[in-house]
């Protein structure tokens, strides 16, 4: 299906990044995955073929080395993220910093470092959430770097409407990953649920009653880039069972 494209994954050590490597070289794509720490990386390589490249996204420098040494990639997927939970009168600006570094400039140096470097055909994916479309409580710099995600995603798209380009951001609801099981244990710990009843929680924010899985949001990833998806352009796909 993509045999020679090849994609480059920020946030690919683990969860939705280390499934997206594996599903773009299930389907013949060439992988490059970027992340911070190299022991992550080098487990999914060891099962992917993938090219690894310790990165930061949000030092310039290090994203424009990143490219550099990926080499020209067709697809280029902003993947890397964080999360952090405050009541809003307790955040600090140090919070605020590192939410919108990692979850929006992150993504904004990754797609434009991605876009200057593309050689013709090409996609540009941010991995948002559906923090991206609404509010939740306790989350607003998250939230306010994933809207931000959106709205980058939306202008990028009429600005590159002409070319052979498409940019898109897929926002899943809470996922089954590690950084989930960070905040079901913040939400056990702050309320004396137990984790089960904790997880519960947040299985209950999709109207399915339950976590999203990786694979859907790779799956979502692999149609934007296959063939008959041309028209989807500028677009904040949620993949959340209905809670948006």
């Amino acid at each position: 299906m993509l045999d020679g494209r090849r994609v480059l994954i920020t946030g690919g050590g683990s969860g939705v990044g280390a499934d997206l490597a594996r599903g773009f070289a299930a389907a013949g794509a060439g992988v490059v995955i970027a992340g911070r720490r190299r022991d992550a990386l080098e487990a999914v390589a060891a099962v992917t073929g993938a090219q690894v490249v310790v990165a930061d996204v949000t030092d310039p420098a290090s994203v424009a080395d990143l490219f550099a040494s990926a080499g020209p990639c067709d697809i280029v997927i902003a993947n890397a993220g964080a999360a952090d939970s405050s009541p809003f009168l307790r955040t600090t600006m140090d919070q605020w910093n590192a939410m919108i570094a990692v979850n929006l400039t992150g993504v904004f140096l990754t797609l434009q470092a991605g876009l200057a470097q593309m050689p013709g055909w090409g996609r540009l994916i941010s991995v948002a959430s559906t923090a991206g479309l609404k509010g939740y409580a306790r989350v607003a710099p998250y939230a306010a770097a994933k809207h931000g995600v959106v709205g980058l995603t939306r202008s990028l798209a009429l600005e590159l409407a002409r070319r052979p380009i498409t940019v898109n951001a897929l926002c899943p609801g809470f996922l089954d990953t590690p950084m989930t099981d960070r905040s079901v244990a913040v939400i056990a710990e702050k309320t004396g649920r137990t984790m089960d009843e904790a997880r519960r929680v947040l299985e209950e924010m999709n109207p399915q009653g339950r976590l999203i899985q990786p694979a859907e949001v790779t799956a979502a990833a692999l149609w934007l880039c296959g063939p008959g998806s041309e028209g989807v352009n500028g677009q904040a796909i949620a993949i959340a069972g209905g809670e948006l």
